[in-house]
């Protein structure tokens, strides 16, 4: 029997019935954002045929979907080095940059794209056309401040080591204070001091205070004034600074062994347990526990070279180190 044989009275073939089916069923998954796995029909296994752009049911053969879109590349590639030189994709949207890396930028060579050099006159339109999209960038006082900020923070990160992660938080924070209307009667240095120190106490990388104040254009008085003021107003939870968190750093600094560090970690935690720890600088106990961890694994190492690398007096050094031991002392006994 032919198909034309069993149409109904409004014209249609079985098949064409079935189809109209399975393609409302698609539809009607679509439309409520569920992706189709089994077959409407026979209720079998769906696989999706990217050569031909189309899901088929491998038990009855129904085509559900057909002329799908590839969104993917449409070069191949056999490794990453082959992938990222094909990938024609910028760089992610990051917080570090006020526009969140969303523009573009011109460079600042003057040469063609054949590494020829440009004429005077195209040197001179180039120019116009880079201060042109530099006054695009920043089209008002607030993104001004922004890039002020985010450009003072990544300068800060650097020349105290930390990592993209601290910045990037460092940023929100800074964002959070310029939305929130917290800078007027401020610096952008304060703020955007306080906010990297922030970051750095929440992210368990923290640095003392004294060194924040060598990098930054602030005093350290500002930079504790903001700090507060900043961690109040946006309710930031940041736990007290762990002087263990310190060690490893002053350990590397010092050049010293794994089992000094492990001794300065002991001394610690004694210290903690004998209660000792409360309303002391993090980073003198920290110091303190290194060098007396020092003298206990038989390392040379002054006072004074621990004194450099914490940024504290030997005096700090001499007090805290030797209730340290007394500590370690009492709970061995």
């Amino acid at each position: 029997m032919t198909e034309t044989h069993i149409r109904g009275y409004n014209g249609e073939t079985e098949r064409d019935r079935t189809t109209e089916s399975a393609e409302s069923t698609v539809d009607e998954a679509e439309s409520t954002g569920e992706q189709t796995t089994t077959c409407p029909e026979c209720e079998g296994n769906l696989v999706t045929d990217t050569e031909h752009g189309e899901t088929v049911c491998t038990d009855c053969g129904l085509v559900v979907e057909q002329d799908s879109v590839d969104r993917g590349p449409e070069w191949r590639a056999f490794d990453s080095s082959e992938r990222d030189s094909k990938s024609r994709v910028g760089a992610p949207t990051t917080n570090m940059m006020h526009d969140k890396g969303l523009s573009t930028n011109i460079g600042w060579q003057d040469k063609d794209a054949y590494g020829k050099s440009l004429s005077s006159r195209q040197r001179q339109r180039m120019q116009r056309l880079r201060t042109w999209n530099e006054r695009f960038r920043t089209r008002d006082s607030k993104e001004r401040n922004l890039k002020q900020a985010l450009g003072e923070i990544d300068r800060m990160a650097s020349a105290l080591g930390l990592p993209d992660n601290v910045r990037e938080t460092a940023s929100v924070i800074y964002r959070r204070a310029l939305s929130e209307n917290l800078l007027p009667g401020r610096s952008i240095e304060g703020v955007a001091t306080a906010a990297l120190y922030a970051a750095a106490r929440q992210a368990g990388n923290p640095r003392s205070l004294d060194e924040f104040t060598a990098v930054s254009r602030v005093d350290k008085m500002e930079l504790t004034r903001t700090y507060r003021y900043v961690i109040r107003e946006l309710k930031l939870e940041i736990q007290p600074a762990d002087p263990e968190s310190y060690v490893p750093r002053f350990v590397s600094r010092l050049d010293l062994s794994e089992e000094t560090q492990r001794l300065a970690r002991e001394l610690l935690d004694g210290a903690k347990e004998s209660g000792i720890t409360s309303g002391k600088s993090p980073v003198g106990l920290a110091a303190s526990a290194v060098y007396a961890a020092a003298l206990l694994s038989n390392e040379k190492v002054t006072q004074s070279q621990v004194s450099e690398v914490a940024d504290i007096s030997e005096v700090t050094i001499r007090n805290r180190y030797k209730e340290l031991l007394d500590a370690s002392e009492g709970l061995t006994a």
